[in-house]
């Protein structure tokens, strides 16, 4: 299955991919209005981690055995059979974080403004991650089998 790999060598923590994360489960999806317009702007789906000289963006792996989706309670993590994507369906969640503490990476946001879970869901609607498609070194990769160095 695709994931999205980071090449934090060339990451500058500019936070583009968080931007257009937000703007890309906006009700608007356009950046200008995402930020001025939305009342309640969506929580980005990703972790950006910057110590300097080093940055990254952190997503869900979409684990082959996901924790987070054995853990939930009320089967709102589900993971895509035939694609291999973890879902949260937040109409289930609870906000018991449960996938917060189970989750390997860090990868999983707690959604503060609607009390539930917020994770990657590789912009399933748009074919193409936001953040991969935004960034401007090509610091994230869309890909099968990883990234060549």
């Amino acid at each position: 299955m695709k994931r999205v790999y980071v090449k934090e060598e060339v990451c500058v923590g500019c936070r583009l991919c968080e931007v257009y994360c937000i703007t890309s489960h906006s009700k608007y999806k356009d950046v200008l209005k995402a930020y001025k317009l939305e009342p309640q702007r969506p929580t980005p789906r990703i972790v950006i981690e910057e110590n300097r000289p080093v940055s990254f963006s952190l997503q869900c792996r979409h684990c082959d055995d996901a924790p987070c989706v054995k853990s939930c309670i009320t089967g709102a993590m589900q993971k895509d059979p035939s694609t291999g994507v973890v879902t949260c369906d937040t109409d289930k969640c609870v906000g018991c974080w449960t996938c917060v503490l189970v989750c390997e990476f860090g990868a999983i946001i707690r959604d503060v403004n609607n009390k539930v879970a917020s994770k990657c869901d590789l912009c399933a609607e748009a074919g193409e991650p936001a953040c991969v498609k935004n960034c401007p070194n090509e610091a994230l990769v869309y890909s099968e089998g990883g990234i060549s160095v």
